[in-house]
């Protein structure tokens, strides 16, 4: 096949096979429920400020969960602690949500759903331990475009919300989550293997303790101290992920509350934005990231980003309900926004899974994804805060990121693994 990421995603196999091809069930699941969350929230009598404080705990919870994640995958194995935790961090939460009544359940859920971090970890250790290093991008590029693809089936969450109101429907959406995304846990325990390097792992650790391995950390982080390369992925990694945080809090808030968007359009938003990511996996992105100089792939996708929140900022407010010169503007948003959050996702990934020690990669990046997450819990109540004031201002932080992105990118760039160092 001449497009090679339709090639990658064809001769994928093992537990790359299985991650890739079951990350659809996403789509069915999380992805229907997940444009109401926010409004959700609001319609419960839940208030901007407590929204964002709620992002800020949830980002704090992953920051624990976080930290004990390598250890764990580790101490379980890659697979069994994916399935475990995958139950811990989703499955529960989605019926806890499905009966929320006030901010406290929310809480709750948060608390609980930092357990992610865990099977983020061991999840990321499964897909790519066994991939060789060449295929890293294409790989996260499939995932990407895996979870986009859930974006078809969003008119199904807008039938339920216009049949049945906003509050009631997302309730019952919240409960097919549970099961779905039950179903894909058993499916990828299924059909994946314990790693090369997870075996060796479990073997390591089979009579060292928790709290030793933890101690053991210390021995670990002269890897990333030392590292130029991993302290450059984990700023990027950082940047990026603070401005996920926000804009996947508040971008529904502020095309519903400010620009006029009624509560059944809302998720034909993500679906189109979604479609476009797609497309552009297929066509353009590959064009740009096809080699091994990731620089320029990276400053373009902090630049049209950029340009995605500002347009967004700037969309005035109409009299009552969404104009058409409201809906058009939104569509270059979701242009900009397709290409910049789908590149910036999968570069700031490989980042990370490019630099790292493979042979310590579930507590390198155990710690690495404690640091990105302490940096980036403030922007929940940050951005809350903002929306308080004015809907906008959350997006006014995000633009503020996305240049301080550009900046350290052609500034601080550090040559991948793969990459062949300039001649002097």
């Amino acid at each position: 096949m001449r497009n090679p990421l339709l090639n990658s995603l064809v001769n994928l196999r093992g537990n790359g096979r299985a991650c890739v091809y079951t990350e659809p069930l996403w789509g069915l699941s999380m992805m229907l429920v997940l444009p109401y969350a926010s409004v959700f929230m609001l319609a419960l009598g839940v208030h901007d400020v407590q929204i964002g404080l709620l992002a800020t705990i949830s980002m704090l919870s992953q920051v624990g969960f976080g930290l004990l994640s390598g250890v764990i995958t580790d101490k379980l194995g890659r697979r069994l602690t994916t399935a475990v935790f995958d139950v811990i961090a989703w499955a529960i939460p989605c019926l806890i949500w499905a009966v929320a009544q006030n901010f406290w359940y929310f809480l709750i859920a948060s608390v609980v759903n930092g357990a992610w971090q865990v099977t983020q970890n061991s999840w990321d250790c499964l897909l790519v331990e066994d991939v060789d290093r060449g295929e890293i991008t294409k790989v996260y590029s499939l995932v990407k475009v895996a979870a986009e693809f859930s974006a078809l089936f969003a008119p199904i969450a807008a039938v339920l919300v216009a049949q049945f109101g906003l509050v009631p429907a997302v309730r019952i959406l919240y409960v097919n989550a549970f099961v779905i995304m039950t179903a894909k846990i058993l499916i990828l325990y299924r059909w994946s293997t314990e790693t090369e390097i997870g075996r060796l792992r479990v073997e390591l650790t089979r009579d060292v303790s928790i709290w030793r391995s933890l101690s053991e950390y210390r021995g670990v982080l002269p890897l990333i101290i030392h590292s130029k390369g991993t302290i450059f992925s984990l700023t990027i990694a950082a940047i990026v992920g603070a401005v996920q945080l926000v804009n996947g809090t508040f971008w529904q808030v502020v095309i519903n509350q400010r620009l006029g968007v009624p509560d059944p359009l809302l998720p034909f938003f993500p679906m189109v934005r979604s479609l476009l990511s797609v497309v552009l996996f297929f066509t353009v992105i590959p064009a740009l990231t096809h080699g091994k100089h990731l620089k320029a792939p990276t400053l373009w996708g902090f630049g049209v980003y950029l340009a995605g929140q500002a347009l967004l900022v700037s969309i005035p407010a109409p009299d009552g309900a969404a104009n058409a010169n409201t809906y058009g503007l939104l569509a270059g948003c979701l242009v900009l926004d397709a290409f910049g959050a789908g590149i910036l996702y999968m570069l700031a990934e490989s980042l990370v899974a490019l630099h790292v020690d493979r042979h310590e990669r579930s507590r390198v990046m155990a710690i690495q994804r404690t640091v990105v997450m302490l940096a980036t819990a403030p922007f929940g109540w940050i951005s809350g805060w903002l929306s308080s004031i004015d809907r906008t201002w959350p997006f006014v932080l995000t633009s503020a990121l996305l240049a301080l992105g550009i900046i350290v990118t052609a500034r601080f760039w550090v040559t991948t693994h793969t990459e062949p160092v300039p001649a002097a």
